[in-house]
């Protein structure tokens, strides 16, 4: 017997509880998916239509509705994979006979480059910080910690001093999914983590917070937003015109571990990706490079005297 969808508010409840304690995703992950799915119920209550009556072309006119928006390929594909968990766990619980997702595919991405910093673009928004500000040696052991480990901006501002070993040279974060991965740390990130201690020995540390390595100047750990300020703005101060956030530090770590030669596998785990298929992104960046200096420096590209052009 097909189960009740009229109090959906406790159905919502229900599937979020079977994402957090069934599937163990993160907060993150489940606010991700909560947040598109009452999208989703919002974008049905307008148009008079219930989760019972919903079909594959309504799912399709919904995805069609959301690019009218503007709403990007990549968000949309996320979405995708939100509504089949959503409506795969209606099928298997009994609310409805049949997934209307099973043939609902998926938006094609192309592939997307992310923004690398150079290394000299890295060193100049670390010039950049104003030392005479109070926070100057944390923006500085911030910024050698998401570039020196790879770090996500999550685990930066969640980031535990129980969890930093210093003296070994290496840092225990907690990942997607509550994975712990162990990051090896640069010297650089060491020296200045270092320093900033006793700046923060110096905070009115909120109670709570005690084991939180990065705190704003009121003791509270910085939040995301906050973390992603304080690159774009270090950014601006350089001069650097790319779009920066704090993910293309982590970024520009990867790609240049790879242009130094390291193995594919070990930056998977220094990353925390799941699939290594996430991390050959970074195969198709430093690809690009290689083909820029082939074309820069092979003799068949070079420019003869008296010709504007190369032979490509």
């Amino acid at each position: 017997m097909t189960r009740s969808l009229h109090d959906i508010d406790s159905v919502v409840d229900e599937y979020e509880m079977s994402l957090r304690l069934d599937r163990g995703l993160s907060d993150n992950s489940c606010d991700g998916y909560l947040r598109d799915l009452r999208r989703l119920l919002g974008w049905l209550a307008e148009g008079g239509i219930s989760l019972r009556d919903v079909t594959t072309d309504t799912l399709r006119l919904y995805l069609g509705d959301l690019h009218d928006l503007g709403i990007a390929e990549r968000t949309r594909a996320r979405m995708v994979s939100g509504l089949r968990s959503f409506f795969r766990y209606l099928s298997l619980e009994g609310y409805l006979d049949t997934d209307p997702t099973e043939l609902l595919e998926s938006p094609r991405l192309g592939l997307h480059l992310p923004e690398v910093l150079t290394v000299e673009e890295i060193d100049a928004m670390i010039a950049s910080i104003d030392t005479g500000k109070e926070e100057a040696q944390r923006d500085r052991a911030m910024m050698e910690t998401l570039y020196g480990c790879g770090l996500r901006v999550s685990e930066l501002v969640n980031l535990e001093m129980s969890r930093v070993y210093a003296a070994e040279g290496y840092l225990i974060v907690h990942g997607k999914g509550d994975k712990e991965r162990l990051v090896p740390m640069s010297e650089a990130s060491v020296a200045e983590i270092e320093a900033y201690l006793d700046c923060r020995s110096r905070l009115p540390i909120k109670p709570g917070e005690e084991n939180i390595l990065f705190l704003n100047r009121r003791g509270h750990r910085l939040t995301r937003q906050r973390a992603f300020q304080i690159v774009r703005s270090l950014a601006e101060a350089a001069g650097i015109r790319k779009n920066i956030s704090p993910h293309t530090l982590r970024h520009s770590f990867a790609t240049h571990l790879l242009e130094g030669g390291a193995n594919l596998r070990a930056i998977q785990q220094m990353l925390g990706h799941e699939s290594i298929a996430t991390t050959q992104i970074y195969i198709h960046l430093d690809s690009t490079s290689l083909r820029e200096d082939i074309l820069r420096f092979h003799p068949r590209n070079a420019v003869k005297p008296g010709n504007k052009d190369s032979h490509i």
